[in-house]
């Protein structure tokens, strides 16, 4: 996948993302159709009113097709949040999913954070061995009802090490 460029999310990319994760998760996961719409506030929030210095999402393409997509949202003044993180089928396999959450993880430490969160579910295997491959620690889990399906969801914590401290 070396022809894939990251950039910047822009809101021209928000009905393809809400559509690529309400389709996804329905075949992979079984979701009904209330994550949709739970992904289109999310964007909505974040193209009302993001804090560019702090924030940002990016999509990943190759020749004009988008393959993937992460951010990081402000959780706190110290805690940067990983959110929307997806790859199309085809794109899977292949390290783009690592090169995402690389750029992701070396913005918010840029950006000043001194850890970021993240909340996903314990289906979500792939993802999660990336992110304890990546150094992230879980640090809790507990049984949902969510998106129609019994759940276990999981919040998952990075600390950037701080130099002098």
């Amino acid at each position: 996948m070396t022809d894939v460029i990251l950039r910047r999310f822009a809101p021209t990319d928000m009905q393809w993302l809400v559509a690529r994760h309400q389709d996804l998760y329905a075949r992979e996961a079984g979701f009904d159709q209330t994550f949709g719409p739970l992904v289109a506030d999310i964007l909505h929030s974040f193209c009302a009113g993001h804090d560019p210095a702090c924030e940002r999402g990016w999509m990943a393409e190759s020749r004009g097709e988008r393959l993937g997509t992460v951010f990081c949202m402000k959780k706190d003044a110290e805690t940067a949040q990983l959110r929307l993180f997806l790859l199309t089928p085809e794109a899977r396999g292949k390290g783009l999913g690592k090169r995402l959450l690389r750029e992701c993880v070396e913005f918010a430490r840029a950006a000043g954070y001194r850890g970021m969160m993240l909340t996903t579910h314990e289906s979500h295997r792939t993802a999660c061995a990336l992110y304890r491959a990546f150094g992230w620690q879980l640090t809790g889990s507990r049984p949902v009802r969510s998106y129609g399906q019994d759940l276990v969801e999981q919040t998952w914590r990075l600390t950037f090490e701080t130099v002098g401290a």
